[in-house]
């Protein structure tokens, strides 16, 4: 391989003039301008270059964390839908069981004064969630008392719902 060093003027020029600088200096004035051009370095390398990095990487991770966020929540909102869900028409024994069936869960509903009462013994708690908001947007009925009870198997419990129109 060979190599090809390609002489400029200017560069030369420029160099002669700074050896010639340098020479005349004494040994203490070059400790001083070698320290200072140290520290200037490093100057330069802190806030040219460091810093703007730790900078431009702060607002990544806040940009993604922002980003994960928006992610999350538009995953939790669901699908957006203009067609708005079969209004469920009967009873409301009729309504809660077979809303409940279709969720998979067994409820035992009874009728009381102003409305029925729903007892579930035993289901996931994101499942119970998801039938009273199914409820909620496909009937009249309304939740005016909800009683939750832990099971001893994570994430599953039993429930008491009074529902009214």
């Amino acid at each position: 391989m060979r190599v090809v060093i390609a002489r400029v003027p200017a560069l030369d020029a420029a160099l002669i003039r700074f050896d010639n600088w340098w020479s005349g200096l004494s040994r203490r004035e070059r400790v001083l301008v070698s320290v200072l051009g140290g520290l200037l370095a490093f100057a330069v390398l802190v806030y040219g270059v460091i810093k703007p990095l730790q900078a431009a990487r702060a607002d990544a991770l806040a940009d993604i964390r922002t980003y994960e966020t928006l992610s999350a929540r538009i995953r939790a909102a669901g699908t957006l839908t203009a067609v708005r869900p079969a209004r469920r028409q009967g009873a409301p024994a009729q309504i809660v069981s077979s809303s409940a069936t279709g969720f998979g869960l067994t409820a035992a509903p009874e009728v009381i004064p102003g409305g029925i009462r729903v007892a579930i013994a035993d289901a996931s708690y994101d499942t119970l969630m998801a039938w009273l908001a199914d409820l909620g947007a496909s009937s009249d009925l309304r939740v005016k008392r909800l009683s939750i009870q832990r099971r001893p198997t994570p994430g599953r419990v039993s429930a008491s719902v009074d529902f009214g129109a």
